[in-house]
């Protein structure tokens, strides 16, 4: 077993924060041998029940659980900060093109080893990302999350129409290589599979009901896939789907919303659209600073609340332009403000680092997995420094409450702030 003493931030089943200013955390295997938090809770109540385990202690630094992230895209990891006037001619001018160099077995697998210590730099444990069109992207980077021991989550994007040559797919063996992909990999240590159709244009009705005849045979898979993100996007749709009620009603219809199915965005939702999240347990990807850099509007806070369905905070790295936590934190504080929810909500810095950590673990349906600093979660999780920088310092050093430590460092935090990232293995 291992021990830490240190400040601990976790959070209870309410959302809540539990803050520990002089903490144990102790971890140790699980019946299968993999590290888990055996113990977590104040120092002086706990160390007397642990003695002979050496305790590494960590004077004025915060062990927090690892973050998740809910929607990012490995393989536009050089495509960040590419200027365009929006989703549609981004995608055409530089993301297609870029991910047309994944059928390039070598090159994907540097650009995955790349993606993947950007995030742990950055303090993310798990995410839910895509790949491309090409098997051997899907190979890659599993390969490289297998080796060190990560719980992450990718799959084949599907997109057989409306897509340049380079990533358009054949509709019969993207459906037959996703269903390998599923049983080579999915499973295998920590590794999951996701069903990934791009988004509705791009995949014509048989791959769409291909991809629901999988995820029904493979229940405990992931989907992921994009929703109502630009209102051209939707008129898109809704001319290439003229009998659907809405965008999010065409994935329904072909069977694609269910649990653990992860849709990236979400904007322009009616409630009908919002019930519908509800009823079928599929949850919402936020992807602010993402939504913000390409315009495509703000995520309503106070729908899916009212409505209630489940959502997490993502990056949308390379649409989104940060790998950083904290500045999607920070964006999803801003978009939601822009939008007129009520700062006592959602908002409160307390719900945006659960929406990042045990609440994005919930939308995957890994909560009292992973998101989490509680016992019998496996044991990813983080040495912040609150005083990396001159500023957070000063500015942490005033905190009168856990809502002002927590705002002083979504606000002024970033890769600095992150001093080791510990994963489970």
């Amino acid at each position: 077993m291992h021990a830490y003493r240190a400040a601990i931030l976790r959070f209870a089943d309410d959302h809540s924060a539990i803050y520990d200013e002089d903490g144990l955390l102790v971890v140790g295997p699980d019946a299968s041998g993999r590290p888990v938090v055996r113990t977590v809770g104040p120092y002086h109540d706990l160390a007397p029940n642990f003695p002979g385990v050496a305790v590494e202690h960590l004077p004025g630094r915060i062990l927090a659980p690892g973050f998740v992230d809910l929607h990012i895209h490995y393989p536009q990891t050089d495509v960040i900060g590419s200027p365009a006037d929006g989703l549609l001619p981004w995608l055409e001018n530089y993301t297609f093109p870029h991910e047309s160099r994944f059928a390039d077995a070598a090159y994907a697998r540097g650009v995955a080893a790349f993606f993947l210590d950007e995030l742990a730099r950055n303090g993310v444990t798990t995410a839910l990302t895509f790949a491309t069109s090409h098997p051997q992207s899907v190979d890659a980077f599993f390969t490289e999350a297998q080796a060190r021991g990560l719980r992450m989550i990718t799959g084949k994007v599907l997109q057989d129409r409306h897509s340049p040559d380079g990533v358009r797919d054949d509709t019969a063996q993207s459906l037959i290589d996703t269903e390998a992909l599923i049983q080579r990999w999915h499973g295998k240590d920590r590794l999951g599979y996701a069903i990934t159709p791009r988004f509705a244009p791009s995949c014509s009705d048989a791959q769409m009901r291909g991809a629901g005849a999988l995820a029904a045979k493979y229940p405990d898979v992931w989907v992921q896939s994009h929703v109502a993100e630009n209102r051209d996007e939707v008129q898109w749709v809704r001319e290439l789907y003229p009998q659907a009620r809405s965008y999010l009603s065409v994935y329904d219809n072909f069977g694609l919303l269910r649990q653990r199915a992860v849709y990236a965005h979400c904007l322009h939702f009616d409630d009908a659209d919002r019930a519908l999240m509800r009823s079928t347990g599929a949850a919402a990807a936020i992807s602010p600073t993402s939504n913000l850099f390409l315009g495509s509007g703000f995520f309503d806070y106070e729908g899916a609340d009212r409505i209630g369905y489940r959502y997490g905070l993502a990056s949308d790295v390379g649409g989104g332009t940060s790998f950083s936590p904290f500045h999607t934190m920070l964006a999803a504080y801003v978009v939601g403000r822009e939008g007129q929810t009520k700062p006592g909500l959602s908002l409160r810095p307390q719900q945006l680092w659960w929406q990042h950590t045990a609440g994005a673990a919930a939308a995957l349906g890994l909560d009292g997995v992973i998101g989490n600093l509680q016992k019998g979660c496996e044991a990813d999780f983080l040495v912040l420094n609150p005083q990396a920088t001159p500023l957070l310092a000063r500015k942490t050093a005033l905190a009168n409450s856990l809502d002002e430590l927590l705002f002083s460092m979504i606000v002024l935090g970033d890769d600095r702030l992150v001093e080791r990232t510990l994963i489970s293995q």
